[in-house]
């Protein structure tokens, strides 16, 4: 680590790694996902259409600090909401070091059945959801690469901020998950977690954790819930 950043040499072998091991437990498919890791002159991001399972170090794409692409595979588009997030939860409880995107399918079918207006994808089952991965709101839907959908997440990582409760993770309406942690190994821990809370959601929809519960959790382990 470089300060507060991965060392570039390091993110992309962890995001290659990361990659692959996504790919291989079926937590992406064919060209969907991506990764991205902030550097301290810059980010680094997966190609567009590129196979997670199948990613090389050298031909990560490369972008300067303000989002210009200096050096390897054309970037995805999703850089654009990307820098959204870094930006938006830099100044929070829960900054950004690495993202994960995917459309992990148990994530994706508990979108499909979401009712209009519903702010949060998940219900606080089980405490590691609380401790782990915390509230995810649900964003609308926007086409793939929308600028909307870039804004509704920036707010939706202020309002969570200012609430006193910051968010790690938000779902993309029909879409898949962004996930964010200090690192590619702790974005990828906190999607594992978020995605098994959802295939348990829908095996198995129960009553939620009481407040009484999940403020012991606040008290006994800092969930952020």
């Amino acid at each position: 680590m470089n300060g507060d950043f991965m060392d570039e040499a390091e993110a992309r072998a962890e995001i290659v790694r990361v990659g692959h091991s996504l790919f291989e437990r079926g937590y992406v498919h064919a060209t969907a996902g991506n990764i991205s890791v902030r550097l301290a002159d810059g980010y680094l991001i997966t190609p567009t259409d590129a196979c997670l399972g199948t990613l090389q170090a050298d031909r990560l794409a490369r972008l300067d600090a303000q989002g210009r692409q200096t050096g390897g595979d054309r970037a995805s588009k999703t850089i654009v909401l990307h820098r959204r997030i870094y930006e938006a939860s830099a100044g929070t409880g829960a900054p950004a070091g690495c993202i994960i995107h995917t459309h992990s399918t148990h994530l994706v079918a508990c979108s499909l059945r979401t009712e209009p207006g519903q702010a949060l994808l998940l219900p606080p089952i089980t405490p590691y959801f609380v401790m782990k991965v915390g509230r995810v709101p649900h964003i609308a839907y926007q086409r793939p690469g929308a600028p909307e959908a870039a804004e509704a997440v920036a707010t939706a990582i202020a309002d969570h901020a200012r609430a006193g409760h910051p968010i790690r993770a938000v779902m993309l309406a029909r879409l898949g998950p962004n996930v964010w942690h200090d690192t590619p190994a702790a974005a990828m821990a906190t999607l594992e977690e978020l995605e098994e809370t959802a295939r348990l959601w829908l095996l198995a929809p129960c009553a939620p954790l009481t407040e009484a519960q999940i403020d012991e959790l606040r008290r006994t382990f800092n969930a952020n819930w």
